[in-house]
């Protein structure tokens, strides 16, 4: 394979992306080798190092694995079909969900709220627009193209408090005739809110990489809401090919609610993919909060709309007054804009990974 580089990105992940593309695309077989690294420095002038970091990556990601001695293997399955079906999860337990991430410093979050109070006076008693503080959704945006690959103006985020709040306003933008699908198990308040919304949910069993295959084809939901960062209570992060599999399925007029819950805590040097920046269907609402990364008291989260339901949320749904306080919308503003967020997210990376590795020593 022949790849080429430019100078706007660093070229290991000018060469991850290429080799991805790749690989989705079948140029790579599931099961074939990459090129050894010392071939690929030969034909392409990189350092073994570079090579090294992209193929590093794509390991990370579940489109390749590492054979000690053989080289990296594709392990992605590429196609139109779904992926071979694999035994559901039945042995895992219910518990409350942990919190062992550190704490976002108090220090911190008391000088920027002087420091809000101080720049703003009386402004912070006035009322939000609708969607939120358009400068807090302008800075969400920067903050998600920096760190999520995703491509979206302010225009499709809406605030609000929490998420469970976000999937009402989901219900009632897609009517509640939609048929959801969700994980098996899942966190129990997500079948909660969407059946008190008056719709019916299906529970679609999960196997060790995500939704089972077979149940994922044979589902008549309209809406499948996945965690495929992490789904609790079991764990199972959705491989590569699992989420790739859940774009196709979405593909024939199908929505999908991609919850990313504590995604930014991953210890992975490159956060992985989300459904949003990997579909292209323009069919994905993407979710998140700030619970885990700064407060569970902050009741502040977000929603990603598909651009093309911009327009029908506003029309329909646009009257919705915004439940967070102006206020607490200004101080979150301040964290992410100052790069207090980013470097308390950072921080928190870090010590993950050195204790994994602690971990893997003992």
């Amino acid at each position: 394979m022949k790849y080429s580089f430019d100078s706007n990105k660093p070229l290991y992940l000018q060469l991850y992306e290429q080799i991805k593309n790749d690989i989705i695309s079948g140029a790579y077989e599931v099961g074939s080798k990459l090129p050894s690294k010392r071939t690929l420095a030969a034909e392409s002038g990189m350092s073994a190092i570079t090579i090294e970091h992209a193929y590093g990556l794509l390991a990370e990601e579940g489109y390749v694995e590492a054979r000690e001695r053989s080289g990296y293997f594709v392990t992605f399955k590429a196609g139109d079909g779904f992926t071979l079906p694999t035994s559901p999860i039945t042995d895992y337990t219910f518990s409350a969900q942990s919190d062992n991430s550190p704490r976002f410093p108090f220090s911190v979050l008391c000088k920027t709220m002087r420091k809000v109070m101080s720049e703003y006076d009386e402004a912070i008693l006035n009322r939000s627009p609708n969607k939120g503080l358009t400068k807090l959704r302008k800075v969400i945006s920067n903050y998600l193209m920096r760190n999520r690959g995703i491509c979206a103006s302010y225009e499709q985020i809406v605030i609000g408090s929490g998420a469970e709040y976000l999937y009402g306003l989901i219900v009632s933008l897609l009517t509640k005739d939609k048929f959801y699908g969700i994980e098996y198990p899942s966190y129990e308040k997500i079948e909660k809110v969407y059946t008190s919304q008056g719709v019916s949910c299906q529970l679609l069993p999960l196997t060790i990489d995500g939704i089972d295959s077979s149940a994922l084809s044979k589902t008549s939901a309209h809406v499948l809401h996945i965690t495929p960062y992490r789904s609790f209570p079991t764990g199972i992060t959705a491989s590569a090919s699992k989420r790739h599999e859940y774009v196709r399925w979405a593909e024939n007029g199908r929505y999908l609610v991609e919850d990313d819950f504590e995604s930014e805590f991953s210890v992975l040097t490159k956060p992985e993919e989300t459904l949003f920046s990997l579909s292209k269907s323009d069919n994905v609402f993407y979710l998140n909060t700030f619970s885990k990364t700064i407060s569970p008291s902050l009741r502040i989260g977000y929603m990603v709309l598909p651009k093309n339901l911009v327009n029908a949320f506003d029309d329909k749904l646009g009257f919705y007054s915004c439940p967070v306080p102006t206020f607490e919308q200004l101080v979150l503003t301040e964290l992410i804009s100052s790069g207090d967020f980013e470097r308390h997210i950072n921080r928190v990376r870090r010590k993950k990974r050195k204790d994994m590795s602690a971990n893997q020593l003992r």
